[in-house]
């Protein structure tokens, strides 16, 4: 077995990681009570808080499904134990990704982990680790979106129910982008193994662009106004309304002055 060569500390889950958790339930409590004075700021905390929970999960499973693969080099980087700050770019990984959710309410995740791909053999192994990290945004969605398709909102409040939304809405956006044939992304990891040599070593270049090549690109009006029509398309058949996100959006960001569109509780 591949995992009997790393040490228990090698998966232990840090600290760090549990303290985002805390964050992420505590203000996840504030926002369902109404407790926080300033409603914004408590699901401002909430969303960046869990987002940065799906981004150590999205790591992990790259991380994980490598060690599975013949890679036993993530345990002793740290890779296992789900601390943000053991990844190879930090700000690539955490900083960037919560920057473009404030700028533009877009999940996208950035390279973090360093795959040795050196010691990972058969084509469908690669594939399977860059697959492994868009798909964890794909089960995070599933677990945001289900009050909404299993209609099991009564109750529940509106401002909860907001950032849930916009919450489910970065987890969607993540997995569509992450799934991109663009080199640097996963997608491009995904098909990368099937490339003859010859292109892989003409695209190698162009990786460490691929991110900022997205997300310019999606500064563009007409293809951000394509890809969200894409996006919320998707959301609405889980039954969550662009309305929703909408006003998730509008309280994340709780240093604007609130549009009056959407109701918040006092």
């Amino acid at each position: 077995m591949t995992t009997a060569a790393t040490r228990h500390s090698d998966r232990r889950i840090s600290p760090v990681f549990l303290g985002i958790l805390a964050v992420t339930a505590v203000t996840g409590w504030a926002t369902w009570t109404g407790f926080a004075a300033q409603p914004g700021v408590a699901v401002f905390l909430f969303v960046t808080a869990a987002w940065i929970v799906s981004l150590c999960l999205h790591e992990y499973a790259h991380a994980r499904t490598a060690l599975h693969g013949g890679d036993l080099s993530v345990g002793t980087k740290g890779y296992l134990t789900l601390n943000p700050l053991k990844y190879t770019h930090a700000l690539l990984s955490i900083v960037l990704p919560v920057v473009f959710v404030i700028m533009g309410g877009i999940g996208l995740p950035g390279g973090a982990v360093f795959i040795e791909r050196g010691r990972i053999r058969g084509r469908w192994r690669h594939s399977l680790i860059s697959a492994a990290g868009p798909l964890t945004n794909v089960l995070f969605a599933v677990v945001c979106t289900a009050p909404f398709w299993l209609d099991a909102l009564d109750g529940v409040p509106a401002d909860f129910r907001f950032a849930l939304a916009f919450l489910a809405l970065l987890q969607v956006t993540a997995a569509i982008l992450n799934f991109l044939p663009v080199p640097g992304l996963d997608g491009y990891g995904v098909i990368e193994p099937w490339l003859s040599h010859g292109v892989r070593r003409q695209v190698e270049p162009f990786a460490p662009f691929g991110l900022l090549f997205v997300f310019a690109l999606l500064w563009v009006p007409s293809v951000n106004g394509a890809f969200f029509d894409v996006v919320d398309s998707l959301l609405g058949t889980l039954g969550i309304h662009e309305f929703d996100t909408y006003c998730g959006y509008e309280l994340f960001r709780f240093w604007r002055d609130p549009s009056g569109v959407c109701e918040v509780s006092p």
